[in-house]
């Protein structure tokens, strides 16, 4: 359940960008950082889809996942853990090449994204840390 809260924190994150990018929000609110820099460089987009929206569909499905794994014949399967710590994982991955563009390429920090990263890096540690629980 752990992981279901942590996607929908994940999901909040990725939709309030996504809106931002299709031009539903105005301006970002963004104390720290140069959020509306990151989200207007051409790196924000990916096939034509917002990264953040890629990001919202992603989180979407841990969720879908994580609430099915609670689901009582679901409940004792190792397969919805390995499932959660290989998309988790994949996350991370995919996160730390986005932070590795902000911080490398475009200059510029948004702390939505930081947030998003920190979120699926403690995902996975939870999977990681179920998965290395004694049976």
């Amino acid at each position: 359940m752990l992981v279901a809260l942590l996607a929908l924190v994940g999901l909040f994150l990725s939709l309030y960008l996504t809106l931002y990018r299709l031009g539903y929000i105005a301006q970002l609110a963004c104390a720290l950082g140069s959020c509306e820099r990151v989200q207007t460089s051409r790196w924000s987009m990916l096939l034509g889809v917002p990264v953040a929206a890629w990001g919202a569909a992603f989180y979407l499905t841990v969720l879908a996942v994580a609430v099915a794994g609670t689901q009582a014949r679901l409940a004792s399967s190792v397969g919805i853990t390995r499932l959660l710590t290989a998309m988790t994982g994949a996350g991370v991955l995919f996160s730390a090449y986005l932070t590795w563009l902000e911080l490398f390429v475009i200059d510029a920090i948004c702390m939505y994204c930081i947030g998003s990263a920190v979120v699926v890096t403690l995902m996975f540690g939870v999977c990681i840390a179920e998965l290395l629980r004694p049976a």
